[in-house]
């Protein structure tokens, strides 16, 4: 009698259990997409908010360009954007390798914050330095520091509350080893091509291959600053360190070879995409 009360319980239990799955189950549409001068996943940074000059915009889709949808958005310097790993899909393994940990340590994926997960979501905290109302777009939001790709898609806009989003006591678990881990930049002689003084550049302003954001030619003090800053993140995977090794990044309008000795990365040249 026991037994059968039991197996009854478990049968019901697994009814509801099912019916809450599939209560829960929904389906997400893109509300917007980012615009960022970064066209290939090599040196985007690898959290947010840590290249705080790059800047970057949020257009709304069709059917969200509504003023009203941005209302009091204004009175936060920072926000949450929810997002999605365009390009990334879950191979159904329950372990990842981080690259900071030398790409051999493996911890389980909701230890990380790696893209190859069961619901290919990720969340970024970055400035909002303004919004600006387009007639043709809808509001227009201009941020720094986000770390996506350009043409991410992006499900759900939050104000970043900083009395319950900030936990001043967390603890950085693994992380704790690398955060802290900066290259010094150099840029040699002459690393910026003179194509751009021949002539054979697009005069005034370029814009990226999307029409994200105008870059002017040759670059200009912020967008090496830009560049710079990036490059003291350390893009390169860290099992890698051949010092004679010769690295690109695609950067807007840019391509940016660099080496890495001794824990100063050197960039050899800037040229045009």
């Amino acid at each position: 009698m026991r037994a059968a009360k039991i197996g009854i319980f478990l049968r019901i239990s697994t009814r509801f259990a099912q019916k809450i799955i599939f209560a829960y189950t929904m389906t997400i549409t893109p509300i917007a997409y980012i615009r960022s001068p970064f066209c290939e996943k090599f040196g985007i940074p690898r959290q947010s908010r840590l290249a705080e000059s790059v800047p970057s915009t949020v257009e709304f889709a069709p059917g969200f360009r509504s003023a009203e949808a941005v209302r009091g958005l204004d009175a936060f310097s920072h926000i949450w954007l929810i997002w999605g790993f365009s390009e990334a899909q879950w191979d159904g393994n329950f372990t990842v390798r981080p690259p900071r940990l030398g790409g051999n340590a493996r911890i389980g994926v909701f230890a990380s914050r790696s893209p190859f997960r069961p619901n290919t979501l990720g969340m970024s905290a970055v400035r909002l330095k303004s919004i600006e109302m387009t007639a043709d777009r809808g509001p227009v939001l201009h941020l720094t520091g986000a770390d996506l790709l350009d043409g991410t898609p992006i499900y759900d806009i939050k104000p970043y509350i900083p009395y319950s989003d900030c936990i001043r006591e967390a603890s950085d678990g693994y992380t704790a080893p690398t955060k802290d881990h900066r290259l010094k930049v150099e840029f040699a002689p002459g690393a910026v091509s003179d194509d751009f003084f021949r002539g054979e550049g697009t005069e005034g302003n370029l814009v990226t291959n999307t029409g994200a954001s105008c870059f002017g030619d040759p670059p200009t003090a912020d967008e090496l600053r830009q560049i710079s800053q990036l490059l003291e993140l350390d893009p390169r995977v860290s099992y890698d360190s051949d010092p004679s090794k010769v690295w690109g990044m695609a950067y807007g309008p840019f391509n940016v070879r660099f080496t890495v000795a001794d824990g100063i990365a050197t960039v050899i040249e800037i040229t045009k995409r």
